[in-house]
């Protein structure tokens, strides 16, 4: 077989293409601008940066939020009318449209804090269910809604009508009264007059049912009584 010669100069020389390659490509990555490598990295931690933005508003709205447990500094409703009238005339109606109330007075103001009515020169005409009449005259007077309830102040008189010709009129008198005309009582812790017929009773204190047909006096009590004629 005949010799061949090699020439290891060309074997051992190293690929122009292959090793330029990567030098090349390292150049290339090396030279790359500042502002796209910023951009990789904005673009890695945006929503990290996101996060943390979000964050730190939302503990900055918390503190800067009005807190709603706070007490409120209104106060209490003030003792002061809503509403005022004038020459007032109230009617207050049964289901079966007999008249039951009628208010009548100078001035009627509404408190809401209390829902109460108070009215000046005042006179209360009220109706029970067989017919029978009480009349409640005062200076000033405190209502509930449906004048069931009144107080009477200053010059109070109370006065039961006669329901037939064989009764008698029950008339009471005192600076305060406490009347209650749906039940048809009376009530004063001050002194109160009562007069029935020729009779009067002075006492010190009031408490008189006149459906139970009793009365609770209170000391002292001053009593005169006429002999009936014969």
């Amino acid at each position: 077989m005949p010799a061949m010669a090699i020439d290891l100069d060309t074997l051992i020389q190293p690929n122009d293409t292959l090793a330029a390659a990567p030098a090349t490509a390292a150049a290339r990555h090396v030279r790359q601008p500042l502002l796209w490598q910023l951009g990789q990295m904005l673009s890695a931690y945006l929503p990290i940066l996101l996060m943390a933005l979000l964050a730190i508003f939302t503990w900055w709205l918390v503190q800067n939020t009005p807190r709603g447990d706070a007490p409120a500094t209104e106060g209490a409703p003030r003792h002061e009318p809503d509403y005022l009238m004038q020459g007032v005339l109230l009617q207050r109606f049964a289901p079966d449209g007999r008249l039951r109330v009628q208010v009548e007075g100078t001035q009627l103001r509404h408190y809401p804090d209390v829902d109460t009515l108070e009215i000046d020169t005042v006179t209360i005409r009220a109706w029970s269910p067989n017919g029978e009449r009480t009349v409640a005259r005062a200076r000033r007077a405190l209502a509930n809604g449906d004048a069931s309830e009144v107080q009477l102040l200053g010059r109070a008189q109370v006065v039961r009508e006669a329901a037939s010709p064989t009764d008698q009129t029950i008339e009471f008198d005192g600076e305060f009264l406490h009347a209650f005309l749906a039940t048809e009582r009376v009530r004063s812790h001050l002194p109160v007059r009562m007069r029935q017929g020729s009779s009067e009773l002075n006492m010190g204190t009031l408490d008189y049912d006149h459906l139970a047909k009793t009365a609770r006096l209170g000391p002292p009590v001053r009593a005169r009584f006429d002999a009936p004629r014969r």
